[in-house]
């Protein structure tokens, strides 16, 4: 009863920030559990202002189960008539010290992280988004099979200020 009631609160404390939101257009969430190494967390885009400007942004949501300090991502756009840019990425996790970077109250820390600035969508039409992570062990050639402490990856894009 009581993991029902603070799990309401939250969605409805989320409900409320993000509507006065004014910033973005699009931003989802997908779940992820022992998130596997040649798992692609896939968004679609279906219809995007051509004419304007837009910041990209990974968000992730991760708890004391993450075992590491960093994140290294593989993300993939797909326009629509078939270009595709591909991206290895990597975030800071953690401070020096060993704390959480990210908000969040608890263990579950949410990360917005910085993925393109300014960015304009050229091509008409539907866009997919793909994100998988890329994560191993010092000195091991084999990634990470399953990721334990990410819960969640989102995409986001907001309006530009410039």
């Amino acid at each position: 009863m009581r993991s029902t009631v603070i799990v309401t609160l939250f969605v409805l404390l989320i409900s409320l920030c993000s509507s006065c939101d004014k910033k973005r257009v699009f931003d989802e969430y997908k779940p992820v559990k022992n998130w596997h190494k040649d798992s692609l967390v896939s968004f679609k885009i279906k219809e995007i202002d051509t004419s304007k400007i837009y910041d990209l942004f990974i968000n992730i949501r991760n708890n004391n189960e993450y075992a590491y300090s960093n994140l290294f991502l593989i993300t993939e756009i797909k326009f629509p008539e078939g270009k595709v840019i591909s991206d290895t990425l990597e975030y800071e996790m953690t401070e020096p010290s060993g704390k959480w970077l990210g908000t969040g109250f608890g263990d579950v820390k949410e990360n917005k992280l910085w993925y393109k600035k300014e960015v304009k969508f050229e091509e008409a039409g539907e866009y997919e988004v793909k994100i998988q992570h890329a994560m191993r062990k010092n000195s091991e050639v084999d990634g990470i099979k399953n990721l334990d402490g990410i819960s969640h990856v989102g995409f986001r894009i907001e309006n530009s200020d410039n």
